[in-house]
C-alpha cells in the first residue's frame, strides 16, 4: 500500500469521492497558506508550507469530488515574515483573491491580527501552530487551531519544571511577541502553582542577538531553570552565551524553540539533557505509524527532516477539505458549519474542535536534546 493511499483513508475519516466521468464539470478550490518564508524563522515557515504542498498535491492526484464536481485545488502561498503588519497585508491579498479557506498563520503575533480580516470576509481559517489563547477567544466562528494552546503548553512546562526537574528558583525571559509573552505567562502560572519562586522576568526581542546583560544579571541570582518564551533563532545564540558565562541552569521553552534546528543553532551549548521543551501537539501510539509514514514521505520529497508543524499543516488542509466534501460545497458559508463539527482522523491524531475552535483533547510532546539530536521524553494530555 502506497503512502498516499494510507494518508487519505477512504472510510470513516475523509471519505473522498472520486471522479467517475470526464463529463463532470471542474471547480477550482483556492486554499491560502501563510507563514514566514523570509527572516530568521524562514526554516519553520518553509516547513509549514511544505506540509500544505504535500496535501494539495495528494488531493489533486486523488481527483476529489465536491458536490458532484471534480475539484482542482490551488495553493496560494504567502509570506508574512513573522511581521504583524505584513501578515494583515497578505491576509487582505488572500481575501481579494477569493480563497475558499486559509491555513495559517504560523505565529500567534501574525495569526491574531490576520484573523479579523478573514472573519470579516467570512473565510474559515485553521492555524496549524499559533498557540496564544487570544486567537480563539475573539468569538470568531471561522477561527480554528489543530494544536494545543499556550494555556496547556506553558502551564504543563511550568508544572514539569517543578515536579520533574525539581526547580525551586526560576528566571523567565520572553521576546515581547504575542507568542513569547503568552507562553511565558502560562509557564509562570504553572510553576507558581507548584510552589516555585520566579526570581526575575526579563524581556528581549525576536531579533536580538546579544543577551549578555540579561544573562549576567540572571547568573547572579543562580536559578535552577531559565525559561525562554520565543523562537529557536533567538534561543540558539542565547544558549551559546549561557555556556560562555558558565550558566548551568536547565533551559526550557515552548514549541518555538523545540525544533530540529535548535541543536544546530546552539552548537555544543545544547548540552546533554540541559534543554527541555514542548511541542504543541503529539502523536499517541495509535497514530504513530501514520505520522512516521508522513515524515518519511516528507523527507523523500524535500530531502530534509520535518521541523515541527508540517504534519499539522497537512492535517489542517485535509480537515478543511473533508468539511467541503461533507458539505458538498467549497463555499465558506456552506462548509463552515460542517467544519465546526468535524471529526477527522489525521496523521497527527483525531481532529475535532470545541465551541471556541480549539482542538479537543490536545496533546503535548516533551523533548530534550542529547548528542545534538532532539529526543522524546513523553506525550501528555
Amino acid at each position: 500500500m502506497s503512502f498516499k493511499t494510507k494518508m487519505i483513508p477512504l472510510a470513516g475519516a475523509i471519505a473522498f469521492a472520486f471522479a467517475g466521468t470526464a463529463a463532470a464539470e471542474d471547480i477550482v478550490v483556492k486554499i491560502g497558506h501563510v507563514g514566514p518564508i523570509s527572516g530568521a524563522i524562514a526554516h519553520l515557515g518553509k516547513d509549514n508550507e511544505n506540509g500544505a504542498k504535500m496535501a494539495i498535491e495528494e488531493l489533486n492526484a486523488k481527483g476529489v469530488m465536491i458536490g458532484g464536481k471534480k475539484a482542482k485545488f490551488e495553493l496560494l502561498a504567502e509570506d508574512d515574515g513573522a511581521d504583524p503588519k505584513q501578515g494583515t497585508t497578505v491576509a487582505q491579498k488572500l481575501v481579494d483573491a477569493k480563497v475558499n479557506g486559509v491555513i495559517g498563520h504560523l505565529n500567534s503575533g501574525t495569526t491574531i491580527p490576520a484573523s479579523k480580516i478573514y472573519n470579516d470576509a467570512g473565510i474559515p481559517q485553521i492555524s496549524p501552530s499559533a498557540t496564544n489563547p487570544k486567537y480563539t477567544q475573539q468569538g470568531f466562528k471561522g477561527a480554528f487551531r489543530v494544536v494545543a494552546n499556550d494555556g496547556q503548553l506553558g502551564g504543563t512546562l511550568g508544572r514539569y519544571a517543578v515536579q520533574i526537574n525539581k526547580a525551586k528558583k526560576i528566571a523567565v525571559i520572553d521576546d515581547k511577541t504575542a507568542y513569547g509573552e503568552g507562553v511565558a505567562a502560562e509557564f509562570v502560572k504553572g510553576a507558581k502553582s507548584k510552589g516555585a519562586e520566579i526570581l526575575v522576568q526579563e524581556h528581549t526581542t525576536d531579533k536580538s542577538t546579544d543577551f549578555s546583560a540579561i544573562l549576567t544579571g540572571i547568573k547572579a541570582k543562580n536559578p535552577d531553570v531559565i525559561f525562554f518564551g520565543g523562537m529557536d533563532a533567538v534561543a540558539g545564540p542565547m544558549l551559546r552565551q549561557m555556556k560562555a558565562l558558565g550558566i548551568t541552569a536547565k533551559f526550557m521553552g515552548g514549541d518555538g524553540i523545540c525544533t530540529a534546528d535548535l541543536a544546530k543553532l546552539a552548537g555544543d551549548a545544547i548540552g546533554e539533557g540541559q534543554v527541555v521543551c514542548a511541542e504543541a501537539g503529539g502523536v499517541l501510539d495509535a497514530q504513530k505509524k501514520a505520522n512516521d509514514d508522513f515524515k518519511a514521505a516528507y523527507k523523500k520529497k524535500f530531502g530534509i527532516e520535518v521541523q515541527i508543524y508540517a504534519p499539522y499543516v497537512y492535517d489542517a488542509v485535509m480537515t478543511m477539505v473533508d468539511a467541503m466534501v461533507q458539505a458538498k460545497s467549497a463555499e465558506p458559508a456552506k462548509y463552515l458549519p460542517v467544519l465546526a463539527k468535524i471529526h477527522h482522523k489525521g496523521v497527527t491524531g483525531d481532529i475535532a474542535f470545541d465551541d471556541k475552535g480549539d482542538i479537543k483533547d490536545g496533546t503535548l510532546t516533551l523533548y530534550t536534546y542529547k548528542a545534538g539530536k532532539r529526543e522524546l521524553i513523553s506525550v501528555v494530555k
